[in-house]
């Protein structure tokens, strides 16, 4: 299936002027499939398809003076044949290279490098033309007239030392725990200039990396989207990705044909019906119809909090409950206000009052959240605003000012945030955000705190939302005092699980 969704756009001349074609007449002449799959026996020839060789020109196009793209991204998800076209992406550049030529299978792990660079050697192996002209070594392909090598490095061990690659094949870029490793092999190929390549090959995956920030994938996605529809212009930047609309049902076939450009071809229809029954959600996006998620875990199914954004007010008779969830130091502290139905089948409705929250592009430890301000925060808007039911509360930490709370006449109920509590709750909202029975106001910091949430499974008591505590910068606490909200707001009123300690 050509195009992709998203292809950012070569010009006619330089297709015609790369070495897409010699690569691809390469990958049928050497390439073999490693192991038995729907797409033919191992140990057959690579029968390259339409999109796959289309794919091949576009990436290795050329300008005259060595190749257009100086950095690649390709989009694919699992079961298309991905890691035959690196193998033989990698073998092209070792074996029709430049002299000198220094190919690397580059991911996050030894283990992942590896199996790119294992078909590659299998290829070799099974090539009487291939093996009478390389040396094979456990982690290296030689080839002794011209003096180049194919090499695997991963994130894990890595020395940036005496790197000059000519080419660059980096599988499943979106598992880098950061973008260290990317940017050093990117700054290494500057002394080739134009011949020199870097291919990323990847599925889509969580948008952070280990260090909170955008992963370097999902940077590089944005990117290519961004001359993909022109809004800049770089010609040394070349994207192809498929990928479900973000609307896509992920358990419907036409969904799975949309994204997969070797669905039931390359991959038969049956083993996506058995993944998607067996598989999490978040997962099965991310392999099978390559959409990236705000976590590997990712609580809700992405744009369904987006599609719930309304316009509204607090009225003057309108009933309320507040939602308080705090902290004390490098954290954040967050007030959510839930109004009660205005009438019989009406929705509830979500908003943020206030937050506080550390700046972390500020190299700081320092940073506590003003009690008093807080306080005042509280007691001001429900002199404002009076006809508030109560105001739930997390109690650590803030048992002095919850007496002062109560003390202003707020009706002040504690909710530490037990399994017992949290679990059933997770689950109530969860069912009236997909299902409709509440509105919120668009506001973003609310919206990016529900996006840091993720799910984590208890085997025994359930699932409830959580942190991610890999990514301290990801702050959830608007999201809890949205739990606590809704959950006390939609009628949980049982005794056990509502100590007033202070009406």
């Amino acid at each position: 299936m050509w195009p992709p969704q998203w292809l950012t756009p070569v010009p006619q001349a330089d297709l015609d002027n790369g070495e897409g074609e010699l690569f691809a007449d390469f990958a049928e002449a050497f390439g073999i499939i490693t192991k038995d799959s729907v797409a033919g026996p191992a140990g057959q020839l690579l029968e390259l398809r339409d999109w796959q060789k289309e794919l091949y020109r576009h990436v290795f196009a050329g300008d005259g003076n060595g190749y257009k793209h100086r950095i690649s991204l390709v989009g694919v998800p699992r079961k298309n044949g991905k890691s035959a076209m690196g193998s033989t992406w990698a073998l092209a550049s070792l074996v029709l290279g430049v002299r000198g030529a220094e190919v690397y299978s580059v991911a996050a792990s030894k283990d992942q490098a590896r199996i790119v660079f294992a078909d590659a050697k299998r290829m070799v192996e099974a090539s009487p033309e291939l093996s009478g002209i390389t040396k094979l070594y456990r982690d290296a392909i030689e080839l002794p007239s011209t003096g180049s090598v194919y090499r695997v490095i991963s994130a894990e061990a890595y020395s940036a030392e005496g790197l000059n690659p000519s080419a660059t094949i980096f599988d499943e870029l979106h598992a880098q725990p950061n973008r260290e490793l990317f940017d050093v092999m990117s700054l290494a190929m500057g002394s080739r200039g134009r011949l020199s390549t870097l291919v990323a090959i990847t599925t889509a995956g969580s948008k952070t990396d280990q260090t909170g920030s955008d992963s370097i994938a999902y940077n590089l996605y944005n990117y290519g989207k961004k001359i993909a529809t022109q809004e800049i212009e770089d010609d040394t930047f070349f994207m192809a990705w498929w990928e479900a609309p973000p609307e896509a049902d992920h358990r419907r076939r036409e969904t799975w044909a949309l994204a997969n450009p070797g669905f039931d071809d390359l991959n038969s229809a049956e083993d996506f019906e058995s993944a998607v029954k067996r598989t999490p959600e978040a997962e099965f996006k991310i392999k099978r119809t390559n959409q990236w998620v705000n976590s590997k875990n990712a609580w809700l199914p992405s744009g369904t909090w987006e599609g719930l954004e309304d316009t509204f007010e607090l009225l003057p008779t309108d009933e309320y409950i507040l939602g308080f969830d705090g902290s004390w130091k490098n954290d954040s502290t967050a007030v959510v206000a839930v109004i009660m139905p205005r009438k019989e089948g009406d929705v509830f409705r979500v908003f943020r009052v206030a937050s506080w929250e550390k700046d972390f592009t500020v190299d700081d430890d320092s940073w506590i959240v003003d009690k008093g301000e807080v306080s005042k925060t509280i007691i001001d808007y429900f002199f404002t605003n009076p006809n508030c039911r109560e105001i739930v509360c997390d109690p650590a930490y803030w048992q002095d000012e919850m007496f002062q709370w109560a003390d202003a006449g707020l009706q002040v109920v504690e909710y530490p945030n037990t399994i017992s509590r949290t679990v059933p709750a997770t689950a109530k909202l969860f069912e009236a955000i997909m299902n409709g029975k509440l509105k919120h106001d668009g506001d973003a910091a609310l919206g990016r705190h529900l996006e840091n949430c993720i799910l984590k499974i208890d085997n025994q008591r359930g699932a409830r939302i959580t942190k991610d505590y890999r990514n301290p910068k990801l702050k959830i606490d608007l999201a809890i005092a949205l739990l606590m909200a809704y959950d006390r707001a939609s009628g949980r009123l049982e005794e056990v699980l509502v100590p007033q300690v202070f009406v």
